[in-house]
């Protein structure tokens, strides 16, 4: 019997160490870093390691990590919803789903304060040296790594529990050049990795330029937003984020500090353009084309279908969708929503277009608010520039708190079949979603060599869903959860089979998600993964390559 019990102890310890290298080292494991290494390791990258405290731990009595401060609790809770709460701070998710409650301030006070749904360390990075000390770090412990900027991310990308993070947010370098290729050869702007939306702007308009941002002016210009494809109201003129990208500054999964471009590095080059942020390599700058200002034409409107029939609220928003494609074809941008009985405008921007061809293209639906004797609100008015238009016109975006779920609708489906999206954009909101739309263009030729989901180029709207968020019930946002993906895509889905979802404004659960985001592309973007990350040390959701691991219910992070 002793021979068989010593057989069966082996077997049980050979067992247990594949099963350990089939999960990432995670915090309580023999193999999670001393106290002593994690110092080690922070002198190697210059005292930049942050262990995380929550940002609600001033919210709490109890708890590891809590730090109860009523007044700086409520202060917390007073400016929760503003974006810099979160993308001044390394850990905190401005999509509340993915904190799971775990120091939520809105819980009680006397509820646990803990981190188990987020990163436990986190390095500052100020330059390669850094990124590639984690890496390598990362690499021996076996540690999940996850890249961070702003934190703006409906998806969970940059979250990562019981992982270290690289925090990129202050690398704000921007940098004008005369720039030449084979490919393109003209002005350029090259933007740290931590460069947002209004940073980059602003460094634009003092040569007198514009670039591609987000509507949300605190996005990071430089990560998932261009990465993902990126749209935004200059994306019917000039086309996506990810079209204007020169080249890309990265540190590859081995170390490697390269500039990727259409010349060299092209595969890599032609990912990172479009096929999804956080997985091929860590980007440490990106350079774009920037375009000379121009003056544009901007408009507001808001109206209420309160005291008209629902019919009647819906084919005046039809109305809308449809007559304004002509003026989305010839560069405009229209920004739009339906909560509840009321539709916002918020706005529709024409790069080049003058006011007086804008109140055309707009005539009809201002027609019908008046024949129906509704009461709106409405603002129109020529700019200099854009960068003037983007100030006035643009409302400061504040976090969205919701399950989020998209899907873009292609040109054909508003030519042919436009009752079909109406009718079933009025069944999703009839049910309390918040229904937004972003009209626009992208199909202009000839088409940029990258990894945009070809989605794109045939998509009149992108259409985005939001559910409601409970701060203090995780079974009700569950639900929600579950309604987006089996109750309200799937109708968009119906009317639009060949289409697709833009992978960063969409459900984190969507079936399908390899098709669905990145279209025919798929395939090409795996063996690039492959190719530049075999041991596969960058991981996303839904991000390419993903599918090879699942997030187990603690947040271990296990091979499939």
């Amino acid at each position: 019997m002793q021979p068989l019990i010593f057989l069966l102890l082996a077997l049980t310890l050979c067992v247990n160490a594949a099963n350990s290298t089939n999960c990432r080292c995670f915090p309580g494991d023999p193999c999670w870093p001393s106290f002593q290494d994690w110092a080690d390791f922070n002198t190697t990258v210059g005292g930049k390691l942050i262990s995380t405290v929550p940002i609600g731990s001033v919210c709490h009595t109890r708890g590891d990590s809590s730090a109860y401060n009523e007044h700086a609790c409520a202060n917390l809770i007073a400016d929760w919803g503003f974006p810099a709460t979160h993308y001044t701070t390394f850990a905190s998710p401005m999509a509340s789903w993915f904190a799971n409650f775990s120091c939520d301030p809105f819980m009680p006070r006397d509820s646990p304060c803990t981190i188990t749904s987020l990163q436990r360390y986190t390095v500052n990075v100020s330059g390669v040296q850094d990124v590639r000390k984690t890496i390598q770090f990362a690499r021996e412990h076996n540690i999940r790594l996850v890249i961070r900027n702003t934190g703006h991310d409906y998806l969970g990308k940059s979250t990562a529990p019981g992982g270290l993070a690289l925090w990129m947010h202050h690398l704000k370098d921007t940098k004008f050049l005369d720039y030449s290729s084979d490919s393109y050869s003209g002005p350029a702007l090259r933007l740290g990795a931590g460069v947002q939306g209004f940073e980059g702007m602003a460094a634009a308009h003092a040569q007198n330029k514009v670039i591609l941002a987000g509507n949300c002016e605190s996005v990071g210009i430089a990560g998932g937003y261009s990465q993902g494809g990126g749209h935004g109201q200059l994306a019917s003129r000039f086309g996506l984020a990810a079209d204007q990208v020169l080249e890309w500054e990265v540190v590859t999964a081995d170390g490697q500090h390269l500039i990727a471009s259409p010349e060299k590095y092209s595969d890599l080059f032609w990912a990172l353009s479009g096929g999804g942020g956080g997985t091929f390599a860590v980007v440490m700058s990106v350079t774009v084309k920037p375009h000379p200002e121009v003056s544009t034409a901007s408009a507001n409107l808001t109206f209420s279908g309160a005291c008209v029939s629902a019919d009647v609220f819906w084919n005046i928003i039809r109305n809308f969708v449809v007559d304004i494609a002509p003026l989305v074809d010839t560069g405009a941008v229209a920004i739009w929503a339906v909560i509840g009985k009321t539709f916002t405008l918020t706005p529709i921007s024409w790069p080049g277009g003058t006011a007086e061809q804008l109140q055309n293209g707009l005539a009809s639906t201002l027609a019908l608010l008046e024949q129906n004797k509704i009461n709106y609100a409405y603002h129109i008015q020529q700019f200099p520039t854009f960068w003037d238009t983007y100030a006035a016109m643009n409302p400061h975006s504040n976090i969205t708190e919701a399950q989020v779920g998209g899907r873009l609708m292609p040109r054909s489906v508003l030519e042919s079949t436009p009752s079909s999206l109406i009718t079933a954009l009025r069944g999703i909101a009839e049910l309390g979603v918040v229904v937004s739309g972003v009209s626009l263009n992208v199909s202009r030729s000839p088409v940029p060599y990258n990894a945009v989901n070809p989605a794109w180029r045939d998509a009149a709207i992108s259409v985005v869903l939001g559910t409601g968020y409970n701060y203090t019930n995780r079974e009700e946002n569950v639900k929600c959860q579950s309604l987006m993906t089996d109750v309200l895509i799937p109708p968009l889905t119906a009317i639009s089979p060949n289409s697709g979802a833009y992978l960063n404004e969409a459900d984190w659960k969507q079936p399908d998600w390899q098709k669905t985001f990145y279209g025919s592309h798929y395939s090409a973007l795996e063996e690039i993964k492959r190719k530049f990350d075999p041991d596969e040390m960058f991981y996303a959701r839904t991000a390419v390559g993903s599918e090879a691991w699942t997030e187990q219910s603690d947040g271990r992070l296990c091979r499939a």
